[in-house]
């Protein structure tokens, strides 16, 4: 029984330990914010809307994940070098 504990405890560890690694930098959320929007419309793409909101977001990192926000909204979160983005 012990010994499933402290197994357990040491996964636990080791994926927080791999989180904080693999948080992804402002530079990702930017990227990705920008790549999603141009991907969703040409219109966008050509007045470079994208770049506008990569520009204009706020990177906080909370250690183990990330989040970027427009005008106080969450546009997008990161995780384990993944960057997803709300719509």
């Amino acid at each position: 029984m012990k010994n499933n504990k402290v197994r357990t405890g040491i996964i636990i560890l080791a994926i927080l330990m791999l989180s904080f690694a693999l948080n992804p930098s402002a530079d990702k959320h930017r990227k990705k914010i920008q790549q999603t929007t141009s991907d969703n419309s040409q219109l966008e793409k050509l007045l470079g809307v994208g770049q506008l909101k990569a520009f204009a977001s706020k990177y906080e990192s909370l250690g183990f994940a990330s989040y970027t926000t427009i005008n106080d909204e969450v546009a997008s979160i990161g995780v384990f070098g993944m960057v997803f983005v709300l719509d």
